[in-house]
């Protein structure tokens, strides 16, 4: 079982945490990404920049243009990658699949496990298109993270839920990624639909920014994934130091609502 598995073995769902690498900071993401950890996260997700993010909403192509605008590379990415991991906490990177292809997938395979990274979550790659990706993770034994919708179809869901290893990422609204007043009405549906084609765990994620949010997917999900909420609290913090006791409290609020939900 992968270090990303054993995360949801803890008898409550998992709090699962995004941000992107380089932002405000090299350094500047290092610490709030550690600091997330910290204060109960269970897995984190690291961001890759990139230029073109097509699913991203505002908050996090904002974040992502400074990112990109402060220089940061993929040896940045993995390096971040390393310290997080450090921490003991699984680290898989959220990336568009373009940048992989560019440095190499073998390559980046290697690179991500020698940093301690666990996997990939790949939002724009397809099990039919990712043969040279399926076979790098097997040889270097990270997890694949592949996604699923309220529109994805039985037969796709189990076509993509038996390449994923580690957890399945349920995108609980179509579009793209952001904060919302409430969760969407398909969230619980798109679970049972695709517990019914994997034993893997299943985490929801694109809306949740609140505790009570989190409780609430909590309630039927294996995992709640937040990434929006963070960065807009890094964005909006006049210094490290602010940012860092915000995403802190934000952790240690939304851990509070996950972990009220009990196996």
């Amino acid at each position: 079982m992968s270090n990303v598995a054993k995360a949801f073995e803890n008898g409550r769902p998992a709090l699962v945490g995004y941000l992107p690498a380089g932002f405000p900071t090299i350094d500047g993401a290092i610490q709030a990404a550690q600091a997330m950890a910290k204060a109960g996260a269970d897995i984190i997700e690291i961001g890759l920049p990139y230029s073109d993010p097509l699913m991203d909403g505002p908050v996090i192509a904002d974040a992502v243009h400074l990112s990109l605008t402060n220089g940061t590379k993929v040896k940045d990415v993995l390096a971040t990658v390393e310290a997080v991991a450090a921490t003991n906490t699984p680290v898989l990177v959220m990336t568009y699949w373009n940048p992989i292809d560019q440095y190499g997938v073998r390559k980046f395979a290697s690179d991500l496990k020698q940093a301690g990274g666990a996997g990939l979550i790949t939002p724009d790659l397809t099990p039919e298109e990712a043969a040279l990706w399926l076979d790098a993770s097997d040889e270097y034994d990270l997890d694949r993270i592949f996604l699923v919708a309220p529109s994805t179809t039985s037969e796709r869901l189990a076509k993509i839920t038996a390449n994923c290893r580690g957890f399945v990422y349920a995108a609980s609204l179509m579009g793209i990624t952001g904060t919302r007043a409430a969760v969407s009405s398909d969230a619980e549906g798109l679970v049972a639909r695709t517990r019914e084609h994997t034993g893997l765990p299943v985490a929801v994620g694109l809306g949740v920014s609140t505790r009570d949010q989190a409780q609430q997917v909590a309630a039927f999900a294996d995992g709640v994934i937040v990434g929006s909420a963070f960065v807009r609290r890094l964005l909006d913090a006049p210094d490290q130091a602010t940012a860092i006791q915000a995403v802190t409290s934000l952790t240690e609020d939304l851990s509070a609502g996950v972990r009220a939900k009990k196996r």
